[in-house]
């Protein structure tokens, strides 16, 4: 199967998925349409962008992307439009737009900061019938799984999680560019690039990762 349909089909499983178990839940789609037709400058992020890189899908509450500077604060405002039922929160590097009545977060629109900044540079093109997007390319969304499970801000069990999911992102894809995913493990800290390809071949040779 052709990369770009992969990445198609695990994210209309993750959206059927999570649409089942939330029946509320805000999908991807839904935020990508809004954001299209107001021609902004954005990447999907998180989880279900990341579910095409692992070959394997689940439900996840919320949708994560990156908005370029530029068109944060139009974003945020056409999204508020969009979805009267959440509320914004404004964090330092996040804006968070979260349910009025139970504060669940809905849509994450992460600040171009630190190893974001960089997401623009490193995209996959994805296009599902008149639905286009953009999500990180292979060896980004590995150091996006990278730099949170090694953050020592990181709840403990999403840092498991973190380190689930890349692992399975390591043995899906053989074909991994080392030189381009240590140059970007280099952006979440100083010789980070060293320890990301040091874990890639740890998980290559079978090894239990220890966090």
């Amino acid at each position: 199967m052709p990369v770009q349909e992969f990445h198609a089909k695990t994210l209309a499983t993750s959206e059927t998925l999570s649409r089942y178990y939330m029946p509320k839940a805000i999908l991807p789609a839904d935020v990508v349409r809004v954001l299209n037709r107001a021609k902004i400058s954005f990447v999907l992020v998180g989880a279900h962008a990341a579910f095409g890189w692992m070959h394997e899908a689940r439900a996840t509450k919320d949708v994560d992307i990156v908005v370029a500077a530029k068109h944060h604060g139009k974003a945020v405002k056409l999204l508020l439009e969009e979805f009267p039922g959440l509320k914004e929160d404004d964090l330092e590097v996040v804006t968070r737009l979260r349910d009025r009545d139970t504060e669940e977060v809905a849509i994450d629109i992460m600040k171009p900061r630190d190893l974001y900044r960089a997401t623009f540079k490193y995209t996959h093109a994805v296009q599902e019938g008149k639905l286009k997007y953009r999500i990180p390319s292979l060896e980004m969304c590995l150091a996006m799984k990278f730099a949170p499970m090694t953050s020592p801000n990181r709840d403990g069990a999403k840092k498991l999680m973190d380190a689930h999911d890349f692992i399975l992102i390591v043995r899906a894809n053989p074909d991994l560019d080392l030189e381009k995913l240590a140059h970007l493990g280099d952006l979440v800290y100083p010789e980070g690039g060293k320890e990301i390809v040091e874990l890639v071949q740890r998980v290559r040779a079978g090894e239990t990762l220890i966090l």
